[in-house]
């Protein structure tokens, strides 16, 4: 896991170290960094979890919320978008802190990453629903067993073992 630290030494301009998708690190100005809240979907189906292929690892559903959207009106878009499926949101699994270059725009972003345990409630995995950039580098969204989940390749920064296991904690709690 990538840790994130502020330059204290940089004088006026506080600088952040982000990190891009290959973990390659940048010290930023932080007056260059833009706010990026997000939301993710954790759904969990049996011994599986779907995830979302992207280049040659994965990521949990989800993106970036548009200033006109609630949380649940993004959660919704973005899983239908990566994975073909509607979704009902859930409890809270997670939320962290990211400092990132977006491979897109090479922008840096402070994000936000609020993570949701999510249940299917209609769809089918598909591709139909990409954007135009997750045409270049997503495929169809895979259900994989939760358990090699320690040994699969993530474009994420978080602890993706224990996001997991939260979201496994909270479903069996109902």
């Amino acid at each position: 896991m990538i840790r994130y630290s502020y330059d204290m030494n940089s004088g006026p301009k506080r600088k952040v170290v982000c990190h891009d998708i290959y973990g390659k690190l940048y010290k930023v100005p932080a007056d260059k960094l833009s706010f990026r809240p997000s939301v993710y979907g954790v759904i969990i189906r049996g011994s599986k979890i779907l995830l979302s292929k992207q280049w040659d690892g994965y990521d949990f559903p989800g993106g970036g919320i548009k200033l006109d959207e609630t949380v649940e009106e993004a959660l919704m878009r973005e899983v239908k978008e990566e994975t073909g499926l509607r979704v009902r949101m859930g409890k809270i699994v997670a939320c962290q802190s990211s400092f990132f270059k977006l491979p897109s725009s090479g922008n840096y972003v402070n994000a936000v990453l609020v993570y949701y345990l999510c249940a299917i409630a209609g769809g089918k995995i598909s591709t139909d629903y990409f954007d135009a950039h997750e045409k270049e580098y997503a495929g169809k969204a895979e259900w994989l067993d939760i358990s090699k989940v320690g040994t699969v390749k993530f474009y994420n920064s978080v602890d993706n073992c224990k996001v997991v296991e939260e979201a496994q904690r909270i479903k069996n709690c109902k």
